[in-house]
């Protein structure tokens, strides 16, 4: 904060951000991977408008409300198989804290309890949020290394990173590699792992790490062998962030959670949900006197606005053939960006869906990376406002997640001013 240049958003349309200086600038991380649809779609905010006319807010302690309850509705059948049950919360990371916190009870309620199940399992350079338990369950040492006297103990697997892979492994056996790697864990911590957590294909805070072909799958499989529950935190790369609606859908995977935010209210309104199967619902229904109720609370969980703002953006979804558009933009930005390799500083340029970066490094070769202090990739993205896109990145490298309405021109200005910014730093 010490160093902050001030930027003031006062208002916004589509995929521009307009500040207190008048400047329209080109949201070039869709307002840190939130919107969905771009800013005031007339859909959505309509919606708002009328949900407003009925009622604002209600609590989903002891009631419900119907808009929350079509929500509820319209997710069940668009997620994975298995998904019936949902717990709303208002942000991501508290999305994944109840799918932790579910998980562990779960193991001490079932029909068939097993107590000593008290270890998560999770990978390498993870990101999924910052709340001690979601902390406790992430991997990048920069976040959160100064709370680790406060974190509980996780089993943590190898970053699957296609990018910096070991030199023996060829491109093809990188799956395979690291499963064999997660399946000793598996069978070291038999009967001891209550879940594991994974943000599937793309681990976005780690710097867009893309995951091989075939891992998520290969966790799954070893899941189901060894009776792990599976949480899937589908909150960067869920709401069709990759191409599909869900991030599961490209290998068949069925998770026993699956965590969404962000873009769940097409980044309007701060909601959220852990979605569930019924095995798990089942354990946590008894007498009064039993005591076996979920102890966790929000006191906006289920918020009918954000819930409104939800039902309206996956309506557009098919309404705009949205997951169209992220193929085809997708594509464009793959042909943009590879020009982007007559720098020497950039060492790999890798995109999934409308999720791409851009990862700047000292030496192509070797890949290694500019000393943090440099801020290299904050300076790329301050030359880039020049060219009038607001972009933000993660340490070395540029992240790119414009809204998924995003056209071929904007494409094409985002990926000039990124060039534009490599070229004067």
């Amino acid at each position: 904060m010490a160093e902050y240049e001030p930027l003031v958003i006062d208002r916004a349309e589509g995929v521009w951000l307009i500040d207190t200086h008048n400047r329209r600038l080109l949201d070039g991380v869709s307002s840190l991977w939130c919107n969905v649809h771009g800013h005031r779609h007339p859909r959505i905010d309509e919606a708002i408008m009328q949900q407003l006319q009925r009622v604002a807010h209600v609590t989903s302690l002891g009631m419900s409300n119907t808009t929350t309850i079509e929500l509820v509705r319209q997710l069940v059948e668009r997620t994975p198989a298995g998904l019936e049950c949902a717990f709303f919360s208002s942000d991501g990371s508290s999305a994944v804290e109840v799918a932790l916190k579910m998980a562990f009870q779960f193991w001490r309620q079932c029909a068939h309890p097993e107590s000593e199940r008290d270890l998560f399992l999770a990978v390498g350079n993870a990101y999924h949020g910052d709340t001690l338990g979601s902390v406790s369950v992430g991997g990048v040492s920069r976040f959160h290394a100064m709370f680790d006297p406060l974190l509980f103990d996780v089993v943590r697997g190898p970053c699957p990173d296609s990018y910096r892979r070991p030199q023996e492994v060829a491109e093809e056996e990188l799956a395979a590699y690291y499963i064999e790697q997660y399946a000793v864990l598996f069978e070291r911590f038999a009967g001891r792992l209550a879940a594991l957590i994974v943000e599937p294909l793309v681990q976005g805070a780690a710097g867009m790490v893309m995951h091989p072909a075939g891992f998520l799958r290969g966790l799954r499989e070893l899941a189901t062998r060894y009776d792990v529950l599976l949480i899937a935190d589908e909150i960067a790369v869920g709401m069709g962030r990759t191409g599909k609606l869900w991030a599961c859908e490209w290998e068949e995977v069925e998770p026993d959670f699956l965590c969404t935010g962000k873009g769940l209210s097409g980044g309007y309104l701060p909601l959220a949900a852990t979605l569930t199967t019924r095995r798990v619902w089942d354990a946590f229904l008894g007498e009064y006197a039993q005591s076996r109720s979920f102890f966790h609370g929000h006191s906006f969980g289920g918020n009918p606005l954000g819930c409104a703002a939800a039902l309206a953006s996956l309506e557009i979804f098919d309404e705009e053939n949205t997951l169209a558009n992220v193929s085809r933009r997708g594509q464009q930005l793959d042909e943009c960006l590879s020009r982007l390799y007559k720098f020497r500083v950039v060492g790999d340029v890798r995109r999934r869906g409308l999720m791409a970066a851009v990862e700047l490094v000292s030496d192509r070769a070797s890949q290694a990376p500019f000393p943090w202090a440099d801020r290299i990739g904050h300076q790329v993205c301050q030359r880039a406002l020049e060219r009038g896109v607001w972009l933000r990145p993660l340490g070395n490298v540029i992240v790119i997640m414009p809204p998924l309405c995003v056209e071929a021109a904007h494409i094409e200005q985002i990926v000039d001013a990124v060039e534009y910014g490599i070229e004067q730093i």
